[in-house]
């Protein structure tokens, strides 16, 4: 029940095929001379050391931008939380304070 099933090979050849050496790996002969590369038709990026520190000041700047973004939200949700907390404080007091004179 458990043992594997595998189909019969329909493929295989019949008797073995016994390879020498050069019917594996015959020799071959280059037809035509190893193709020359091309130059590209894209200019080469050259970055001169303007360039490097227009880069660099770029990206500082974008992780300062997105750093701020995400520190103040992190802040407002904080806040938000921290407000709903004394509302709710706020609220139990009252509801306890209206229960106690009944």
């Amino acid at each position: 029940m458990f043992t594997p099933k595998y189909p019969t090979p329909d493929t295989a050849p019949a008797t073995p095929v016994v390879r020498t050496p050069d019917a594996i790996h015959p020799p071959t002969v280059p037809l035509a001379p190893a193709p020359v590369p091309v130059a590209s038709a894209r200019p080469t990026v050259q970055l001169t050391p303007a360039a490097v520190v227009t880069v660099a000041v770029g990206g500082t700047t974008v992780v300062l931008v997105v750093g701020a973004v995400l520190v103040s939200l992190l802040l407002a949700v904080a806040i938000t939380g921290a407000s709903v907390a004394v509302c709710a404080v706020v609220l139990r007091s009252l509801l306890n304070q209206s229960g106690a004179g009944r």
